[in-house]
């Protein structure tokens, strides 16, 4: 039985959506491979391996390697900054990480503008995301929420027939975690900052933006973990061919 055409996902909704999906694959691998180089997070302006970090991730070498020489003061005087040599080969792979990254990201920004302005345009975001089979409030979100722990998978339609917990999903990945993940990504860019100063006084500085957009990037990957699962325990082939011709059979 083929769905309706009003149940239907859109064409712009189906092509963002495969364009963001290999965006977002590259941007989890590159971005995992230039965390590896220097698996530390700080907070404030300046962040190097002679400061204690607020969160070490050990998925490298480069992790707790303890491998320096002695550290010599840059300067005289009390609370100078130090300098040492490393006396290890660290982990870097820097060049091709950022430069798959950076491309991947600017090709993932055109594909959302493509969408919110599509959305806005269509009501997309009216009917489905504000709109949907029940007003959004706490109690539908939780009632959601248990049905989704309890393993219950509503019946797939085939198009944007959105429960209250997706939808506030898709609001939050869409309207606050995408924007947070571009504007801290433009923040560390020394160009970007030289030019617009404010964002790293909104963020706090360079290190502070590198480690709110590791934290969106860690939410937006359990969305896409959560996404994949429900996809999956709803009906691989019938969604595939949903999100990609746009019907099911």
């Amino acid at each position: 039985m083929t769905i309706a055409p009003d149940r239907a996902h859109a064409r712009w909704v189906r092509l963002t959506h495969w364009v963001a999906a290999a965006c977002v694959a590259a941007l989890a691998f590159s971005g995992v491979e230039i965390l590896m180089v220097h698996p530390r997070l700080y907070w404030g302006e300046a962040g190097n391996d002679l400061m204690p970090p607020i969160l070490e991730l050990p998925i490298s070498r480069n992790h707790r390697h303890g491998g320096w020489t002695a550290l010599t003061p840059i300067v005289d005087g009390p609370g100078a900054a130090v300098s040492a040599g490393r006396t290890f080969e660290i982990f870097n792979q820097n060049g091709w990480g950022r430069s798959l990254h950076f491309l991947a990201a600017w090709v993932l920004v055109a594909a959302g503008v493509t969408y919110v302005l599509a959305g806005v345009a269509a009501g997309h975001f009216r009917r489905h995301f504000a709109g949907g089979r029940e007003p959004l409030s706490i109690a539908a979100l939780w009632r959601d929420l248990r049905e989704h722990l309890r393993g219950a998978v509503p019946v797939p339609t085939g198009g944007p027939d959105y429960g209250p917990l997706q939808r506030a999903s898709y609001a939050g990945v869409v309207f606050l975690v995408a924007p947070l993940l571009v504007l801290t990504g433009l923040t560390m860019s020394p160009a970007v900052a030289a030019a617009a100063p404010a964002l790293l006084d909104v963020f706090g500085g360079h290190q502070s933006a590198r480690t709110l957009h590791f934290a969106a990037f860690a939410g937006l990957m359990l969305f896409v973990a959560a996404h994949l699962v429900m996809v999956i325990r709803s009906g691989l082939g019938r969604q595939v061919r949903a999100m990609t011709v746009g019907d099911r059979t």
